[in-house]
């Protein structure tokens, strides 16, 4: 049993045969180098507030006592998939400050004690070992062999994991490699974000990817990749936490902060609308059509960042209402959109919370021709949005 899982496809099967081992020693080499502590995770030496990752308080005893009296509430109320410290958890994603508001606190004064008390408290050696935990430096050791399109699969989760969802996306998208030949790699290591692994690789896909994952060294990585000319493809999950601790990921890479889905129901019919035509991505696509899905919405809008949007959802198709009734609607309400990102393509569906969904054959064409078109980038001399 290796120290951690590895799921390799090499593509076509002939390759397969030719390389029986490949995916057995690549876990094993990466395994005997593994586990070697992890000392520059981000937020390691913050201050305590109430803008601190909820799992950070949590983790510390101290911290969590502190918050508790001054807001004068018990964090035990908190459901339990909210509460949980040991990663994938939902406390992850959100803060005190969000917490809280969960829980009824809203009024500023509570609020200010509790600020001014988590400010007080030492971050120690412990808090500090504590908050690296759910990070990692495992390295990804392998040669991929010559082909069209190298492909790197990344299934790190921290935050919220939807085993189904991630699970479909997995093998939607290894059936893909095999049907076009790419060679494709699944880790779900943070430390396969390296500059010596991503430069074997023309894209990188992050399978509904939720929480903070990437050490800073490996933040570094991703991004000098991408605005290197990488391409980078986001599923549905790795743009809908309702906090991020890595504002250039959210504003820069995205283009979009989450805001919310819809309750009730969760999942509904909606009409997608295809925007830009004459962009690779939509080259396939139909001008319009419809999908049942967890229909995510966005605080600002990515057009007005410069994104190139490749779909829209038609807002009088569905309900667009949240969590206690949360007003959803963005009128214009791009779904499907790419940006330029350095000389690096980036592509960002927010399609993608059933399991149906990477069953359906219009969305598997989308997610084909973004790959292949976010992998192209090394293809030509410029990129194209």
């Amino acid at each position: 049993m290796t120290a951690f899982k590895l799921r390799a496809a090499l593509v076509p099967a002939i390759a397969l045969l030719a390389f029986p081992a490949f995916a057995q020693n690549a876990s094993e080499d990466s395994a005997m180098k593994a586990s070697q502590p992890v000392t520059d995770c981000p937020l390691r030496d913050e201050a305590f507030s109430l803008d601190s990752p909820l799992i950070d308080i949590l983790l510390s005893p101290r911290a969590r006592a502190v918050a508790e009296q001054a807001l004068g509430l018990s964090f035990e109320n908190l459901p339990a998939q909210f509460a949980g410290t040991q990663a994938p958890s939902f406390a992850a994603i959100l803060t005190i400050r969000t917490a809280a508001s969960m829980l009824g606190k809203r009024d500023d004064a509570s609020l200010t004690r509790a600020e001014e008390a988590l400010h007080e408290l030492p971050v120690t050696d412990a808090d500090r070992m504590a908050r690296c935990a759910r990070y990692d430096n495992d390295p990804l050791d392998v040669a991929l062999p010559v082909g069209p399109r190298r492909i790197l699969l990344f299934e790190k989760i921290n935050g919220f994991r939807d085993d189904p969802s991630v699970d479909a996306a997995h093998q939607a998208l290894m059936r893909m490699a095999g049907q076009k030949g790419w060679a494709m790699v699944a880790t779900d290591r943070g430390g396969a974000i390296t500059p010596e692994t991503l430069s074997q690789f023309d894209a990188v896909i992050w399978n509904n990817i939720s929480g903070d994952v990437l050490t800073l060294s490996q933040r570094d990585a991703l991004r000098s990749y991408v605005e290197g000319g990488g391409g980078f493809v986001a599923i549905h999950g790795s743009g809908g936490d309702p906090v991020y601790f890595w504002d250039w990921y959210a504003d820069e890479l995205l283009g979009a902060r989450f805001q919310g889905h819809p309750m009730k129901p969760q999942y509904q019919d909606a009409r997608i609308v295809t925007e830009a035509e004459d962009h690779p991505v939509a080259a396939d696509l139909p001008r319009e059509w419809v999908m049942s899905d967890e229909w995510y919405s966005f605080r600002n809008n990515p057009r007005d960042s410069g994104s190139k949007i490749i779909a829209t959802l038609d807002e009088s198709t569905y309900s667009p209402v949240g969590y206690g009734g949360q007003d959803l609607r963005m009128g214009d309400h791009p779904i499907v959109w790419t940006r330029n990102v350095g000389k690096g393509r980036m592509l960002y569906s927010a399609i993608g919370h059933r399991p149906e969904t990477y069953d359906h054959p219009v969305y598997l064409t989308m997610l084909e021709d973004a790959v292949e078109w976010a992998s192209s980038t090394r293809d030509s001399a410029e990129a194209v949005q």
